[in-house]
C-alpha cells in the first residue's frame, strides 16, 4: 500500500476494511504508548519500592533475606511473562491487537490495586507475602502480553520507512514509565519521612497506578486495529508458513534481547537499590538521580530510531553490544555515596541501552510473519526478559552478598557478547513491509 493510500484511507482489496489515515494511526500511536507508559509505571514501581517493601511484607529479622526475597517476588513476576506472551500472544493474532492491549491494561492496574491495599506481614503473616507474590505474577502475565502486542502493534501501524522511529517510542513508553515511577518514589521519600513510607507511603504509587489506568482504557477503548492484520485475515490465500524461518528468529531474538534486557534491568531496576543499600547514597537522592539518568536516555531514543532507519538495525545493535561491554565495569566503579556518581553512571549507561531499545519493535516485527509475529515475538521476548532482566537484580545482590561482585559485571557483558553474535547472523531488514516478514 502506497503513502498516499495510507492517508486517503483506500482499501488495498475487496473484503478488507478502509485502512486507517495516518492521522488516525497517530492517534492510536498515542493511545498506545499511554497505556504502555502507565503498564511500565506500574510495573517499575514495585523494584523502586523494593527495600521499603521488603520490610512489611517478609521477615523483618533478617534484613538481607527480606531484600532478597522482595527481588525473588521481582524475578517471580518476570517468570510469568513467557506464558503471558505466548497465550496473549496467540489471542493477538488471532482476535486482534486492541482486544489484547485493553485486556492487559485491566490486569495491571487490578494487580496494583491489590498491591496497594493488600495487609502486611505483621497482621497476616505469610498469607501477606503469598497475595504479594500472586499480585507479581498476574502482572507478569499481562505485561508479557502488552510487551508483545504494544511492539507488533506500533510496527504494524508505521510508515515502513520509518519503522525504526515509530518502533522507539514502544521504549520511550518504557524509560518515561520507569521515570515516573522513580519520580513517584523521590516525592514520596522526600515529603515523608522513612518511617511513614515504610508504614503505608509504599502503597501510593501502586493506587495511583491503578487510578490512572482508568484514563488509559479510555484511550484505548478508541484505537485503530492494525491494518497489517487486518489484511491477513481479510480472507484472502494464505501462504505456508515457514516454521524453520521463525524458530531461528525465535532463538536469534532471545540471543539479541539477553544482553539488552540485563544490563537495561541492572541500570533501571536495580542500581538506586545498590547505591542505596552498598554505597549508603540517601534513597531520595538515588531515586531523582535515577530519574535524571532514564530522562537523558529517553531523549535519545528518537535519534537511535531515526538513524536506524538509515543506517540499518544491524550496525547498531552490534555498536550497543561493544560500548556495553566496555563501559559495564568501569561506570558500575564510578558509582559511590554521592548522588552524582549515579547520574552520571546511569546516564551513560542508559543512554547506551537506548540504542537497541529504540530498534527492538522493528527489529523483532521485521523478523516474523504476521499471522504468528505477537505469539512469536512473546515468547522470544518474555523468555530473554524472564530469565536475563527479571533475574538480573536478584543476581546483582546475591554476588555482593557472596563477596564476588565483579561477576555480575562479566555475566552481563557475557550476554553483551551473545546480543552483539545474534546482530552479526540476523539479516538486515529496514524498510521492509511486513507482509514480506
Amino acid at each position: 500500500m502506497s503513502h498516499a493510500q495510507a492517508e486517503t484511507g483506500n482499501t488495498a482489496g475487496e473484503g478488507i476494511l478502509p485502512s486507517p489515515t495516518l492521522r488516525s494511526k497517530r492517534k492510536s500511536l498515542v493511545a498506545s504508548t499511554v497505556g504502555n507508559v502507565l503498564e511500565w509505571y506500574e510495573w517499575s514501581a514495585y523494584a523502586v519500592f523494593a527495600p521499603f517493601i521488603a520490610t512489611v511484607m517478609f521477615n523483618a529479622s533478617d534484613g538481607v533475606s527480606a531484600l532478597l526475597s522482595t527481588l525473588a517476588v521481582f524475578a517471580v513476576g518476570f517468570l510469568m511473562r513467557p506464558l503471558g506472551g505466548i497465550l496473549f500472544g496467540r489471542v493477538a493474532d488471532r482476535r486482534g491487537r486492541k482486544f489484547v492491549l485493553v485486556t492487559t491494561m485491566l490486569m495491571m492496574a487490578g494487580g496494583s490495586l491489590v498491591i496497594g491495599l493488600m495487609p502486611t506481614y505483621s497482621s497476616l503473616g505469610s498469607w501477606a507475602s503469598l497475595i504479594l507474590l500472586l499480585a507479581r505474577m498476574t502482572q507478569g502475565f499481562a505485561h508479557g502480553g502488552e510487551s508483545a502486542t504494544a511492539n507488533t502493534y506500533v510496527a504494524e501501524i508505521a510508515p515502513s520507512e520509518r519503522r525504526g522511529l515509530w518502533g522507539s517510542i514502544v521504549f520511550v513508553a518504557i524509560f518515561g514509565g520507569s521515570a515516573i515511577a522513580f519520580s513517584v518514589g523521590g516525592v514520596v521519600t522526600t515529603v515523608l519521612s522513612d518511617g511513614e513510607v515504610a508504614r503505608w507511603g509504599w502503597r501510593i504509587p501502586f493506587l495511583l497506578g491503578a487510578l490512572l489506568a482508568l484514563a488509559a482504557l479510555y484511550l484505548r477503548r478508541s484505537m485503530d486495529e492494525s491494518d497489517v492484520f487486518a489484511e491477513e485475515n481479510s480472507g484472502a490465500q494464505v501462504q505456508p508458513l515457514p516454521r524453520g524461518q521463525v524458530a531461528r528468529g525465535v532463538l536469534l531474538v532471545i540471543m539479541m534481547t539477553s544482553g539488552i534486557t540485563a544490563a537495561h534491568y541492572t541500570w533501571t531496576s536495580y542500581v538506586s537499590t545498590y547505591a542505596i543499600a552498598q554505597k549508603g547514597m540517601d534513597a531520595g537522592v538515588a531515586y531523582w538521580c535515577s530519574v535524571g539518568a532514564q530522562c537523558v536516555a529517553l531523549v535519545t531514543l528518537p535519534l537511535w530510531g531515526r538513524l536506524s532507519d538509515r543506517v540499518g538495525r544491524r550496525p547498531m545493535m552490534i555498536t550497543f553490544a561493544v560500548l556495553m561491554s566496555a563501559l559495564q565495569i568501569p561506570l558500575t566503579g564510578v558509582i559511590g555515596a554521592q548522588g552524582w556518581t549515579l547520574l552520571v553512571a546511569a546516564s551513560v549507561a542508559l543512554t547506551v541501552v537506548a540504542i537497541p531499545g529504540a530498534l527492538l519493535s522493528a527489529t523483532m516485527s521485521e523478523n516474523f510473519p504476521t499471522r504468528v509475529r505477537t505469539q512469536a515475538i512473546g515468547f522470544a521476548y518474555s523468555v530473554s526478559v524472564a530469565v536475563f532482566g527479571g533475574t538480573a537484580p536478584y543476581l546483582n545482590q546475591l554476588f555482593i552478598d557472596l563477596g564476588v561482585a565483579r561477576l555480575s559485571s562479566f555475566y552481563i557483558m557475557l550476554l553483551c557478547a551473545f546480543t552483539g553474535i545474534a546482530c552479526y547472523l540476523m539479516r538486515e531488514t529496514k524498510g521492509i513491509h511486513l507482509k514480506d516478514a
